[in-house]
């Protein structure tokens, strides 16, 4: 299995059976995105919230690739109504698919769309695949309960926003890892604009002064899971 970084808080998750799984893809209008939705490709495509930067080129790439959606109800509902299909969850809901399963978790944010429709809560993620999990913790600020999300799941791989503005900084990034405490913590959702200019080399510092470790992906990276 291959988990690739777009940047900002696009992932692509390459199942060993080809299935690919596209997150939160904003690319076109992304400047530190190497690649363009025209070079993308998707089976399944999970939205954590309605925000532009996460929906982005998602309905582009579904116009070439025909995926499926996974996202919350009121989401879900906005993408079939654009003409796509979707699977329509909620959080603290899982369901199994044929890549692995799916479970929506809390995340302190908003979810509206640029054309100012309300799509229901905010979200992150849990994806089981092949006794992995991968933890993509949508837009959020702190919140004691992943100390939950980590006690109730082995996180293998937790993607989190450093870029603070929006969402959780620096400091309080590396406290949400030590809540969780993933094998692997990689950053996310940073200098993609000026307002969420952060060190990720800062982030990876703090994380391993406690004997955790951090993956700093480069924009258009890919790594093994």
């Amino acid at each position: 299995m291959k988990l690739k970084y777009f940047s900002h808080s696009a992932f692509l998750i390459t199942t060993d059976n080809g299935k690919q799984i596209l997150i939160d893809p904003f690319l076109d209008e992304n400047p530190t995105s190497p690649v363009k939705s025209k070079d993308v490709n998707a089976d399944y495509i999970i939205l954590t919230h309605g925000h532009g930067d996460h929906i982005g080129d998602a309905f582009k790439i579904a116009k070439r690739t025909e995926p499926l959606f996974i996202c919350v109800n009121e989401l879900a509902n906005y993408c079939t109504e654009q003409g796509f299909k979707a699977h329509n969850m909620h959080i603290g809901g899982g369901y199994n698919f044929d890549f692995g399963r799916v479970k929506f978790t809390i995340a302190h944010h908003g979810s509206k769309t640029p054309d100012n429709q309300y799509t229901g809560e905010p979200a992150g993620v849990v994806i089981s695949i092949n006794g992995k999990n991968i933890y993509h913790t949508g837009d959020t600020g702190l919140f004691l309960d992943m100390k939950l999300i980590g006690e109730l799941n082995k996180i293998d791989y937790m993607l989190l926003p450093i870029g603070d503005n929006f969402t959780m900084g620096i400091d309080d990034a590396v406290k949400a890892v030590e809540f969780v405490n993933p094998g692997t913590a990689i950053p996310m959702h940073y200098n993609t604009f000026p307002v969420i200019k952060a060190d990720p080399l800062e982030f990876k510092s703090k994380v391993e002064a406690s004997g955790r470790k951090v993956v700093v992906l480069g924009f258009g990276e890919e790594i093994e899971l």
